[in-house]
């Protein structure tokens, strides 16, 4: 028996990334039409070999109604847990790389304290306009197996082997590219001992806007109460819920300051394009 599980990265979020024990740097690909080339390394830190199958298809990351992240195009699996990706005519009118970038090896064995090398090769069709074009990168892992316990004695041996699929972002870049955010639509409130937090983030530009939100809640002395980042990914049009604890806090009338910036400690400055920091600001009532 085959047991798989899923590790999606939305917006470029983290790294290292492990993947049944497996490495995955970077977490976040950029390429450009200057080179039309990529490189993810994997690297496995295990006694074990593992057996790594690489897939490309179209998605990107949106919101749903109750303001949490999910990524759009996501692969299913079917009966048998094999994976199935979206069909091609999905990406039809979308900024789709999927088509004309490859990796190469797609099937590869990294043995243990290994490192092994996936080269993204982009073949754009001739006229590709100018803009930012996206695609996802599939890493399936395989390696190990975990004995089941509990079983009866019967001489037989059960186990399930372990598949962890990681998916990455790829952008591509081709000639003047720019991007942005418009911030609309802000809504606080204080819920239990929680601050919630949604605003309305819509991408400027013809690029994806990739940077951090950042909220501070103040009182109305000007004293700090909460505060939180977290990193984006603006595609399209999302509506974040984010979620901060504030504890008890007396009544009175508080204000949420937003920031949403360019500022990503986890990726090279060089790959994160500029735009013009958005604030916005919204009182919060706490009867």
């Amino acid at each position: 028996m085959i047991r798989r599980s899923w590790l999606v990265v939305l917006g470029a979020v983290a790294a290292p990334l492990a993947a049944q024990g497996v490495m995955v740097a970077p977490h976040a690909v950029f390429m450009n039409s200057r080179s039309n080339s990529g490189v993810v390394t994997l690297y496995n830190p295990n006694t074990e070999a593992a057996e790594v199958t690489i897939a490309t298809f179209f998605g990107y990351p949106e919101t749903d109604s109750l303001g949490g992240l999910r990524l759009h195009g996501m692969p299913t699996s079917d009966s048998a847990g094999r994976m199935v990706l979206p069909p091609a005519a999905a990406d039809s009118g979308q900024p789709s790389a999927a088509r004309w970038v490859q990796a190469f090896p797609r099937r590869l064995t990294v043995a243990p304290r290994e490192r092994q090398t996936i080269r993204l090769l982009a073949s754009p069709p001739p006229g590709l306009p100018d803009g930012e074009y996206w695609l996802r990168l599939v890493i399936a892992v395989k390696g190990g197996v975990v004995p089941v316990t509990g079983v009866a004695d019967t001489g037989i041996k059960i186990g399930l082997t372990l598949e962890v699929r990681t998916i990455i972002g790829v952008n591509y870049r081709k000639g003047p590219v720019r991007t942005g955010v418009a911030v609309t639509r802000l809504r606080a409130a204080v819920v239990g001992d929680s601050l919630e937090v949604r605003p309305r983030l819509e991408r400027q530009g013809n690029a994806a806007f990739i940077g951090t939100v950042r909220g501070t809640l103040v009182d109305s002395a000007g004293r700090e109460r909460a505060r939180f980042a977290f990193p984006i990914g603006v595609y399209y049009v999302m509506e974040p819920r984010y979620v901060a604890p504030v504890g008890v806090l007396p009544a009175g009338r508080y204000w949420l300051k937003l920031t949403v910036d360019t500022d990503r400690e986890d990726l090279e400055p060089a790959v994160v394009l500029p735009a013009a920091v958005v604030r916005d600001s919204v009182a919060v009532r706490v009867p």
